[in-house]
């Protein structure tokens, strides 16, 4: 587990346009399950998540349609809230970073890590957006 003072300018960097920081199974089957749209962040220390991950998720934000909640969880600090928001996200498997979209319950979209390594933040902000405009 990640010490709470190396992790909080990492959240902050979600939860300051707008994500619930989520550290409770419960909580997280909760966001997914509200009736309308849920942005998942499986957040991460890794440099993916801080180059590409984080910052394509607060560029999406700059669109005209948008999800309804915004919720993150932190791999590594919050595991049994990672492990429910995984659970949603069946079939694929565990993946640090990764962003779910949910519609009603369903997962609708998702981005795993090997779509996010090596992608540049822009790139992650459209895909979103694109996933956005389909389900939001």
């Amino acid at each position: 587990m990640y010490p709470q003072e190396m992790v909080l300018p990492m959240q902050a960097e979600l939860t300051s346009v707008g994500f619930q920081d989520l550290h409770s199974a419960q909580a997280v089957d909760a966001a997914i399950k509200t009736e309308g749209t849920t942005l998942v962040v499986v957040n991460s220390v890794c440099g993916c998540a801080a180059r590409n991950a984080r910052p394509g998720s607060a560029m999406s934000l700059d669109n005209t349609k948008k999800p309804d909640h915004l919720v993150t969880v932190f791999a590594g600090v919050d595991k049994e809230a990672v492990d429910a928001a995984r659970q949603h996200m069946f079939p694929f498997p565990p993946s640090s970073p990764s962003i779910a979209l949910f519609k009603d319950g369903e997962l609708v979209h998702m981005l795993e890590r090997h779509h996010i390594e090596g992608r540049p933040a822009e790139m992650i902000a459209d895909n979103l957006k694109d996933a956005f405009n389909e389900f939001c």
